[in-house]
């Protein structure tokens, strides 16, 4: 069913576009952009409807699709698995950064937890010091305490009478200037040793400020490792998850070929087929380039599908015969399996008699897919070129096909 609404004289139409006609085709005319936006907002909550839009500048807004619903899936995957690829390898760098950061917060610590060795031995040594001085000045103060003991009882005596029991005058002399040089040794012996321990504890007080600031420095060190430790983990973590997503994502992959490749079985079952290339002229491939050097599904071909495909393929072959190939693609109604009621809505004959030059459709996959007729053998079985038989975009030939089940479209 297909309609062609003039938005001015239709009143209520997001409304009808929801009730009135389900499963119709719209074509809005004279849209303007405010409008349109409301419409699109519809068309992305009804998914059933295809729509397409001509605006007031003649442009037309349409969904783009490709042949095939496994090709389309298996490409998103694809797709995914480059971008979770391309993040996983921005967390190995990071990964390799952080690995490389924290091997040089390691050297840092392990220079300084030299450093900090180094002055606990050098404080080791200083209290060795501090305690030979304390002993050596405990030894002069008992010297000293005699001497003093000495000189006080000396004291006691007058000078005359030291003077009377010396021999003579120098003897008096001698004994004078003997405590006076007793006194000066001890005097000297015992400021050294306290200046010698004052100078020990000075020392050691250092050390002891340098060890604390070392050990900070240290600490803090330490925890900016463990803090790039644990975002390597957790960069561990996401690369771990980004592997997961990516195995399964390619475990699908690898289902959705094995699924396509057991309706191709089907669909080929008992069937000849020569699997060739792209661009294959060695095989009578006359799909042109750039669509078939070109990857797969990387960009449109005349009538709005995707290169490589099967129905780009045989729009191609049709084409090329000089017969009229709608533009279906840009109208969004491009899958192989909506091709027989797209020409049946054009006039177009569709029938399950094949002939030459027909395009063969077979509806049982989710998406369809669409065949050349190369030649129709007596048995009534069909020989065919096509693209994309293989999931791989290549050309192909398959003979003695089995037309049981097959649509042919007989394009004028």
């Amino acid at each position: 069913m297909s309609k062609i609404i003039n938005y001015k004289r239709l009143p209520g139409w997001h409304t009808r576009l929801h009730n009135s006609f389900p499963g119709a085709t719209f074509i809005v005319v004279m849209l303007k952009q405010k409008k349109l936006n409301r419409l699109l907002k519809i068309i992305k909550s009804t998914p059933t409807l295809i729509i397409t839009i001509v605006v007031a500048s003649g442009s037309i807004i349409a969904p783009r699709v490709s042949a095939d619903q496994f090709d389309a899936q298996i490409t998103a995957l694809q797709q995914a698995n480059a971008v979770k690829q391309e993040a996983k390898s921005q967390l190995g760098s990071e990964a390799a950064s952080l690995s490389d950061a924290m091997y040089k917060l390691q050297v840092q610590i392990d220079a300084l937890q030299s450093q900090i060795n180094t002055n606990k031995a050098k404080m080791d040594d200083l209290q060795n010091q501090i305690i030979a001085a304390e002993t050596e000045l405990a030894k002069q103060k008992v010297i000293l305490g005699e001497s003093i003991k000495a000189m006080y009882l000396e004291g006691q005596i007058s000078t005359l009478e030291m003077l009377a029991s010396s021999k003579d005058l120098s003897d008096f002399v001698d004994k004078q200037q003997y405590r006076n040089a007793v006194q000066a040794k001890i005097k000297t012996s015992v400021d050294n040793i306290t200046e010698l321990k004052i100078q020990l504890k000075e020392q050691k007080l250092k050390v002891e400020q340098t060890l604390n600031d070392l050990q900070i420095l240290q600490a803090r060190i330490d925890t900016q490792r463990a803090e790039q430790a644990r975002l390597l983990s957790l960069n561990q973590s996401e690369q771990n998850a980004l592997n997961v997503q990516i195995r399964q994502n390619s475990q699908a992959v690898a289902g959705l070929r094995a699924e396509q490749a057991a309706a191709n079985a089907r669909l080929f079952n008992g069937a000849n087929i020569v699997l060739g290339t792209a661009c294959d002229t060695a095989h009578g491939d006359t799909y042109p380039s750039p669509w078939c050097s070109s990857y797969q599904d990387s960009m449109f071909d005349s009538w709005g599908m995707y290169n490589r495909e099967c129905v780009s393929y045989t729009a191609w072959r049709v084409s090329e015969s000089g017969r009229y190939m709608p533009s279906w693609g840009w109208l969004g109604l491009g899958n192989a399996n909506q091709w027989d009621d797209n020409a049946i809505r054009q006039g177009i004959p569709v029938d399950n008699s094949p002939r030459a030059g027909d395009v063969a459709i077979k509806n049982s996959m989710p998406y369809g897919h669409a065949m050349y007729v190369e030649s129709v053998n007596s048995n009534g079985s069909i020989n065919i070129s096509q693209y994309n038989y293989s999931l791989d975009g290549r050309f192909s030939l398959a003979y003695n096909v089995s037309a049981s089940g097959l649509l042919f479209i007989h394009f004028p």
